[in-house]
C-alpha cells in the first residue's frame, strides 16, 4: 500500500463520518410495478426505518420481456415528496443523457425544497442504448457521455451556489446563468457518483462526490478504494469527506448480516438493499432483526 493511501485510509477510518453505524437504503425495484405499488413500497421503506428509498432513471423496463409500467424518475421523486415525511429520496442513478444539466439542476432544486431537504442526487453517464435509440434520445459514445457527465457535475454544482456563473464545457456551457432559490441542503444535495473506472469515473468522484457507490466486495474494491483516496488528496479534498457505499442482497438474511458487517468494518457507511425475491416479509425480517445491529 502506498504511504499516501495508508495515511488517507487511516484518517478516513478514524473520521466521525465512518463510525460503526451503517445507513441502509432500499431499492424499491421501480420497473414493472403500478404507481400505487411504487408509492406503497416507498412508504413501506419509510415505516421500517430505512434511511433512503431508491428508484431508477429509465423510460422502459431494463429487464424482462415485453412492455411494462415505467414512470419517469425525477417527476416520480417530486410526487413522492408529498407522500413521505422522513425518508430520503433518490435515483440510482440519474442518466445525464436524458436532461440538459441546467434542467436537471432546476429539477433537483425543486425536489430538494418540496422534500424539505431529502434529495440525494446520484449522477451517471447512462448506458441503456436501447431506450435511447427507440425513443429518439441521442446516445453519444462512451467518451462523449463521460464528457457530458463532467459538464453536468460542474454545471449543477455551480448553479447550486445561487450566484451568477459561467462555464465553458465540452458539450454544455453556461453564460451568466443563475438559478434560485438556494438549496435547502447546503452547499447542495449530496452528490452520488457510481462506478470504479480508473480513467474517468474515479477522478470525477474525487473532485465532486459526497458519496461513492461501487459494486463488488470490500476485498475486490480495496485497491480501487486506495486509489480514490490518493486522487481525493490530489484534488485537495479530505478522503473522509466522501462516504463509501455499496449494495446488499437481502435474499439470505444471514449472508446479508455477515456482508453488512464486512462493509462496515472496511469503512463503508451506506448500503443500498435490493428488493428480495421473497418480497415484503423478507424486508420486514431484515428491518426487525438486522438493522438494529448496525444502528448508532
Amino acid at each position: 500500500m502506498h504511504g499516501v493511501a495508508a495515511d488517507c485510509i487511516g484518517a478516513r477510518m478514524r473520521s466521525s463520518s465512518y463510525a460503526a453505524s451503517m445507513r441502509f437504503g432500499l431499492d424499491v425495484a421501480q420497473q414493472r410495478v403500478s404507481w400505487a405499488e411504487l408509492v406503497s413500497r416507498v412508504q413501506f421503506a419509510e415505516e421500517l426505518g430505512f434511511d433512503g428509498a431508491w428508484g431508477f432513471d429509465h423510460f422502459q423496463p431494463m429487464y424482462g420481456e415485453g412492455p411494462g409500467e415505467t414512470f419517469e424518475g425525477m417527476t416520480t421523486l417530486a410526487a413522492l415528496t408529498g407522500m413521505t415525511s422522513r425518508i430520503r429520496l433518490g435515483l440510482l442513478v440519474t442518466g445525464v443523457t436524458y436532461r440538459h444539466p441546467s434542467v436537471l439542476a432546476s429539477q433537483a432544486l425543486t425536489i430538494d425544497h418540496a422534500s424539505g431537504g431529502r434529495l440525494d442526487l446520484s449522477l451517471g453517464a447512462a448506458w441503456f442504448d436501447k431506450e435511447h435509440t427507440e425513443l429518439g434520445i441521442p446516445f453519444p459514445s462512451t467518451s462523449e457521455r463521460f464528457d457530458l457527465l463532467e459538464d453536468a457535475l460542474e454545471i449543477v454544482t455551480r448553479l447550486f451556489t445561487g450566484d451568477v456563473v459561467s462555464y465553458q464545457g465540452r458539450n454544455v456551457s453556461l453564460r451568466d446563468a443563475q438559478l434560485r432559490p438556494l438549496p435547502v441542503q447546503r452547499p447542495h444535495p449530496p452528490i452520488w457518483i457510481g462506478g470504479s473506472g480508473p480513467r474517468r469515473t474515479l477522478p470525477l468522484v474525487a473532485r465532486y462526490a459526497d458519496v461513492w457507490h461501487a459494486w463488488g466486495s470490500p476485498n475486490s474494491l480495496r485497491e480501487t478504494n486506495e486509489r480514490l483516496d490518493e486522487l481525493t488528496v490530489a484534488a485537495g479534498r479530505d478522503p473522509a469527506s466522501i462516504m463509501r457505499a455499496s449494495s446488499l442482497s437481502l435474499d439470505d438474511l444471514d449472508t446479508a448480516r455477515k456482508h453488512a458487517a464486512k462493509w462496515r468494518d472496511a469503512g463503508y457507511g451506506y448500503l443500498v438493499c435490493g428488493w428480495p425475491e421473497a418480497g415484503r416479509s423478507q424486508i420486514e425480517e431484515f428491518a426487525r432483526d438486522v438493522l438494529p445491529e448496525f444502528a448508532d
